[in-house]
């Protein structure tokens, strides 16, 4: 795989990315208040009460009371999770992955939006991926948290944007290289989709179908939530290339 590190991409619309610098910042700081500590058992109850859960969601509904679920040590409403899980890593690596993926294409979303529309941008993004995850895994009892689903649809989002922006990548760790994002970004969702339909149901750590709904929604919302002088696939405004 490959790991972005930069887009020649300037900032056109606001002069700073403050709300993608806030949940990466506010991302960490969970994470290294809360969450260091993954051996305790009580901060592992206390996570998955907040984890996303598809068995108990889909027993409890959007609309029901406090879960009471096993995996729950917190009184958590299921339907709260579809937000706290997103805010929620299960190790280090889990989120410099996403936190590195939403510094690098955040910005240019957010910019393409303004600050309010892109945090709920995000927000729907991580909803919807949850209830995607839950709508194909119905059986699952694996609690889902991470930000992998929110920071897909800003790829999406990005992907539609801005195609043909070069982005710098390390290839295999170790081998930094300027492609399309056309090229960087398709391969990546191809990645996804490939791993969604090919993986064994309920299998292995990575939920490959939070992804895939993170993806679809980033790829509605872009549509209209953009700035409406905002062109797709960088077009220019006119319409020409």
């Amino acid at each position: 795989m490959f790991v972005p590190l930069h887009d020649n991409n300037p900032l056109t619309k606001i002069r700073f990315q403050f709300v993608t610098v806030g949940l990466v910042v506010l991302n960490v700081a969970i994470f290294i208040l809360f969450q260091t500590d993954l051996v305790s058992v009580a901060n592992i109850q206390a996570a998955t009460s907040l984890a996303v859960v598809p068995t108990e969601l889909l027993e409890e509904g959007l609309f029901g009371n406090d879960s009471t679920g096993r995996f729950d040590y917190l009184p958590v409403a299921e339907r709260w999770t579809l937000i706290s899980y997103m805010f929620l890593h299960g190790g280090w690596l889990h989120l410099i992955g996403n936190m590195l993926f939403l510094w690098v294409f955040g910005d240019n979303v957010e910019d393409a939006m303004g600050h309010f529309r892109f945090l709920i941008f995000y927000l729907l993004c991580g909803v919807a991926a949850g209830l995607f995850h839950t709508m194909m895994l119905p059986n699952s009892e694996i609690p889902l948290i991470g930000a992998s689903g929110a920071v897909s649809g800003v790829v999406a989002a990005y992907l539609m944007l801005h195609p043909r922006v070069r982005v710098w990548v390390l290839i295999l760790f170790r081998i930094p290289v300027p492609l399309s994002a056309g090229i960087v970004l398709g391969f990546w969702v191809a990645f996804q989709l490939f791993n969604a339909f090919t993986s064994v149901s309920g299998a292995g750590q990575v939920a490959w179908w939070a992804h895939v709904g993170g993806l679809i929604a980033g790829a509605i919302l872009i549509l209209f939530m953009r700035r409406p002088e905002v062109p797709l696939f960088d077009r220019s405004p006119t319409g020409t290339a």
